[in-house]
């Protein structure tokens, strides 16, 4: 069971560039609640417990939002679907919640693992991984760490289709051409783009 993870929040009454500047000043991220059906909400966290929940969480887990509605809180199962940076450095400036409806299927992007030793790899070639991540369909409780793929038995010039991985139960693949995920390339044609570009270069 995936660990359960929360964070607190309180409504932000102050809009606008300058109030948000001051609320960073104080160690406070401001975000936007985009609630699931309903009215949208202004909050604010503190910056080193959203980054960590972040770090536990990224965009396609499920975060407890524990929002203060000033004397009373409210619980809201979200996704973070957007976090914006300072340009010089690692602070989330802003956030984004996006409310989820527990009981319906929601689209993310899963990233895939690749697992075993390919066969390919005795006669020089190189596993490739084509796509870093998958676009799953889901119950959001049931959304999967990443998507494991097990290329032993691939050999140079074969491929794994997304329509060919294995899915957890209640999962599956959304994509619309049966494009390639992982495969082994000889190989020059990995050498072959870099000669090119060398060559371009001289």
């Amino acid at each position: 069971m995936k660990e359960k993870v929360s964070l607190a929040v309180s409504l932000r009454q102050a809009k606008g560039k300058g109030q948000n500047r001051r609320l960073r000043a104080e160690t406070l991220v401001p975000g936007v609640y985009y609630a699931a059906g309903g009215e949208n909400l202004s909050v604010q966290a503190e910056d080193l417990p959203l980054a960590r929940a972040y770090h536990k969480v990224g965009t396609a887990h499920i975060l407890d939002l524990v929002i203060d509605m000033g004397g009373k809180t409210e619980t809201k199962p979200v996704l973070i679907r957007q976090i914006q940076r300072h340009p010089l450095k690692s602070k989330i400036t802003h956030v984004d919640f996006y409310g989820v409806d527990l009981t319906k299927e929601i689209r993310v992007q899963v990233p895939v693992m690749v697992i075993g030793k390919a066969k390919g790899l005795v006669m020089g070639g190189l596993v490739e991984i084509f796509r870093d991540t998958v676009e799953v369909a889901c119950l959001p409780l049931e959304i999967p760490d990443n998507i494991t793929i097990d290329v032993s038995d691939l050999g140079i010039g074969d491929n794994i289709a997304v329509d060919e991985l294995v899915m957890p139960q209640g999962v599956r693949a959304i994509f619309e051409d049966h494009y390639a995920v992982v495969g082994v390339v000889a190989p020059e044609a990995e050498a072959a783009p870099a000669a090119a570009a060398e060559t371009a270069a001289s």
